[in-house]
Formats: structure tokens, C-alpha cells, sequence
């Protein structure tokens, strides 16, 4: 049976594409790095922030630090959501995003070499679509890469200390067939939801697993991993496009 014909994405796309990628550096004018990444409906300002100090924990150990943190615009979602600042406290699925996307970040950069500062990744969405957490760790790589090439400029490290690309994109079972790149309508239907961050060379840095309403087996595993990243080697090449070596 051709997977395909059986059941029509809205957007027409193939089971195994991504949507349409727009990516729009130096988009805020004051930071380091900074790009607009567009991935179908969902927009996220990536900006990569540079601070001359560490955590404490770092403070004369000749290491530097890369961090992040993650926001949504009350009219991001088809319903107004309240501030966090309102609030007085993040929510958890905001710490659990900006944790996922500073760990990956770091799974690829040399803090050995980038001397003793911090780089601020700062993800704020401003339309969500779904998929808001991999845009977010795919433009933050673009950002980053661009603040180390700012401090290259200024001779304050010798070379971008990046050990490959990074990218991520979400994977589902949908109507009991593997798509990449879900829009929220699609996710919110999915059996099974799945958010895979891996470097340019194919190694895995996160797999995040769900079974939304249904289980599913290591066949259906491999199947959602070998999907991600075929869809993550398009992205990687659209970096590659963008930053350049890494060096």
C-alpha cells in the first residue's frame, strides 16, 4: 500500500518533508547572533547573547558556558496564554524546552575553547505552529555559530569552538502512518509524538518519545529515527549554506 495516498497532510506536503524553511539572520540588531527561523507557521527569534563571565560553578576552571532560555508570545497560540512573568514562575514545559535546548547546544560546542564566557541563547516564539522547541534548538545553532563568529572577529578566540551541526525535528505516527515535521493540527491528533535533536554527522543528542494513544514497538522506533533524520539532513545542509565551515 503507497503510506502516502492513504492519508493527505492538509498542507500537501509528502509524509517525509519538512515545511518551508525561512531563515532571517542578524534579525534583532543589538545581539551577537540572531535569526528568525520559519519552519511552515511556526516563528521563533533565536538571539545568542554574549556575557565575559561564567556560572560560579565554572568561575576559574578556563571553561565557558552556553545556556539558554525559552518564551512564547501570549498571541503566539490561537488563544491568548497568559505571560510567565505574570505569573511570578515558569511553567515546567518552559524549563523542560530551555533545558533541552542549552544541553543540545553544548552537546556540539567546545566550551574549552570559547575562554571564560557565557553565551545567552534566548528562543522566543512568536507564532506557534507546532514544533516550536525544534525550530527553536535549529535556529539557536545559526545564532550561536554567528556570536562565535563575532568574537573570531575580535580575536577573542582563535576559531568558532563548534564540533558540528545541529538540528532537530519532531516525528509522529499520525492516522497510523510516520511523519516528519508535524503542524499542530497533526500533532495534536498523533499516536505517537517524537522530538529527535542530532548533530550534522548523524550522532543522536536527544530523543524524546511519547505514546500519546497508543504504544509502539522497536520497528516503529527505528522507523521514526531513520525518518528524522533523513529530515534532519535538510536542515543540516540549510546551516551548512548559512554558517559555513566550522572553524
Amino acid at each position: 500500500m503507497n503510506r502516502g495516498a492513504s492519508l493527505q497532510r492538509q498542507d500537501g506536503r509528502r509524509h517525509d518533508e519538512v515545511r518551508p524553511v525561512k531563515i532571517t539572520r542578524d534579525f534583532i540588531k543589538y545581539a551577537e547572533g540572531s535569526v528568525l527561523i520559519e519552519m511552515g507557521g511556526t516563528k521563533v527569534i533565536c538571539t545568542a547573547s554574549v556575557e565575559e563571565k561564567v556560572p560560579p560553578f565554572l568561575k576559574d576552571k578556563g571553561r565557558g558556558w552556553v545556556t539558554a532560555e525559552y518564551a512564547m508570545l501570549p498571541r503566539a497560540t490561537q488563544d491568548r496564554t497568559p505571560r510567565e512573568a505574570v505569573k511570578g514562575r515558569q511553567g515546567g514545559r518552559t524549563l523542560e524546552i530551555q533545558r533541552l535546548v542549552g544541553r543540545s547546544l553544548r552537546a556540539v560546542t567546545d566550551t574549552a575553547e570559547m575562554g571564560e564566557r557565557t553565551i545567552w541563547i534566548d528562543c522566543d516564539v512568536i507564532q506557534a505552529d507546532g514544533g516550536t522547541r525544534t525550530a527553536s534548538i535549529t535556529g539557536a545553532f545559526i545564532a550561536l555559530a554567528d556570536s562565535f563568529t563575532v568574537l573570531k572577529k575580535k580575536e577573542l578566540i582563535k576559531k568558532r569552538p563548534l564540533t558540528d551541526y545541529l538540528a532537530a525535528v519532531s516525528v509522529g505516527k499520525v492516522g497510523g502512518e510516520v511523519m516528519v515535521d508535524l503542524a499542530y493540527e497533526e500533532d495534536s491528533m498523533a499516536e505517537v509524538d517524537m522530538n529527535l535533536v542530532m548533530t550534522g554527522r548523524g550522532r543522536f543528542v536527544e530523543v524524546q518519545g511519547t505514546a500519546e494513544r497508543a504504544s509502539f514497538d522497536k520497528k516503529d522506533l527505528d522507523e521514526f529515527l531513520t525518518a528524522g533524520w533523513n529530515a534532519i539532513q535538510s536542515l543540516v545542509k540549510l546551516q551548512k549554506e548559512l554558517v559555513g565551515t566550522l572553524e
